[in-house]
């Protein structure tokens, strides 16, 4: 019992769950690192805890997004700063659709664990319940799909059986008498225990809320395995979800057979088939595309200019770069870009020839950027980048062909730039 022998009083969530909306009392409003809150006389919203996650709902229409246990006491967390509370009576309202979700959820997960114990020998080490699916760890190592299907068609016995599903308190001295099943209980706890039946088949210790009667869980659908510290963590759905889920997938399967135009049982071959011409496509790109780019290199290394310009409208930066990187090792000098006037691409080349081992490739590519509006990087032989502004072509390759010719430069002309040669090596032309 409490320290102070007050008579130990569950609160509304617990002596009620199908409780929708409780009048009482705002007794306390506060702020901590999850946010501003408010503490009650009683509450009908269920703080996270044991695997369920928290309820939500209203007070006195104000949004609760969060309900946590803290320091002894339950807090309402707001999720917005309406109007300001006081202390007095307040209105309080739950949203039932997800409370009746989790209620659905957690009785099934104690079913679950009644039914893998009790005839399988698989006891769980833990729960979760998340929002599209739940799950429990059981302590084997791996289960067939034999096994999967045995307990999930014994579940659904006991679920058809409509067995009555109740709460009580018991003193914890008495435990050790009683027939629970346990994972533990909370480190600190004072005053009775809460345990939860379902008749003839399961008695365990639980401060969640729970549906009535195990025909209330509707169904539940054992949704696949994985491996977990030495256990099976098992997923599962019950109830309203089940029938979601499978709405969405059936409404899945619907589009598939238009898209594919064929009936369920072709689908899997259908894809598959899809796949493959997909692949051979692929393929035969890309040797076009390699194709492409070697009438593309000829056609510039035909050009006796230097540096040579091509533009590629359509191409991307893995062509352009290939292009690039076949004119530097032919030891060509090339500016290729592609896209249109405001939007576009570059790939500057460098290859090996007399005189241009001086050229800071980097240097020279990054004003090649700037005179395309862009910028860019690179290494070895190739410099590439955005180009955001096409028509500064010509400076650009103007700005190339001074680092090519340094001593071209005539004195007095201008230039948006000195010539990119290497910091180490800079001399008079």
């Amino acid at each position: 019992m409490p320290a102070n022998d007050a008579p130990y009083r569950q609160p509304a969530y617990l002596r009620d769950p199908a409780a929708r909306s409780l009048d009482t009392e705002l007794i306390a409003i506060g702020h901590d690192d999850r946010g501003s809150y408010l503490v009650l006389a009683d509450t009908i919203l269920y703080p996270e805890g044991g695997g369920q996650p928290a309820d939500r709902g209203t007070v006195d229409g104000q949004p609760i997004g969060d309900v946590q246990r803290v320091a002894g006491e339950i807090r309402h967390y707001l999720t917005t700063a309406g109007a300001p509370l006081a202390a007095g009576p307040v209105s309080v309202a739950l949203d039932w659709p997800r409370r009746w979700d989790h209620m659905q959820q957690h009785s099934a997960q104690h079913l679950l664990t009644a039914v893998a114990a009790d005839r399988f020998g698989w006891s769980t080490l833990a729960f979760h319940l998340s929002r599209r699916q739940s799950d429990i760890e059981l302590s084997v190592p791996a289960l067939t799909a034999q096994q999967i299907e045995a307990l999930e068609t014994e579940a659904n016995a006991e679920v058809r059986a409509a067995r009555r599903i109740r709460a009580r308190l018991a003193d914890p001295e008495a435990l050790a008498g009683l027939e629970v099943r346990s994972r533990g209980l909370p480190e600190g706890l004072s005053g009775p225990l809460r345990l939860v039946e379902i008749d003839g088949l399961d008695c365990c210790t639980c401060g969640g809320t729970h549906l009535g009667s195990t025909a209330e869980i509707e169904a539940i659908k054992l949704l696949g395995t994985e491996s977990m510290r030495g256990g099976t963590r098992l997923a599962f759905v019950a109830g309203a979800r089940l029938r979601r889920r499978l709405g969405c997938q059936e409404q899945l399967l619907g589009d598939l057979r238009q898209a594919l135009g064929a009936p369920d049982d072709a689908l899997v071959s259908a894809v598959a088939d899809r796949a493959q011409r997909m692949r051979e496509l692929e393929r035969r790109l890309r040797e076009t595309a390699s194709r492409l780019v070697e009438h593309q290199v000829a056609g510039l290394l035909g050009q006796v200019q230097d540096p040579v310009h091509g533009h590629f409208a359509d191409s991307d930066m893995a062509a352009l770069q290939q292009v690039a990187a076949s004119l530097a090792s032919a030891g060509r000098c090339a500016l290729l870009t592609a896209g249109g006037p405001t939007s576009g691409i570059f790939a500057l080349a460098l290859g090996d020839s007399e005189g241009r081992q001086r050229i800071d490739l980097p240097t020279l590519g990054a004003d090649v950027a700037a005179a395309l509006g862009g910028r860019g990087g690179g290494r070895g032989q190739v410099y590439q980048g955005r180009a955001d502004r096409l028509d500064g072509l010509e400076r650009a390759m103007d700005l190339i062909r001074r680092a090519l010719r340094p001593s071209a430069v005539q004195e007095g002309a201008t230039s948006p730039s000195p010539p990119a040669v290497a910091p180490t090596d800079r001399r008079e032309g």
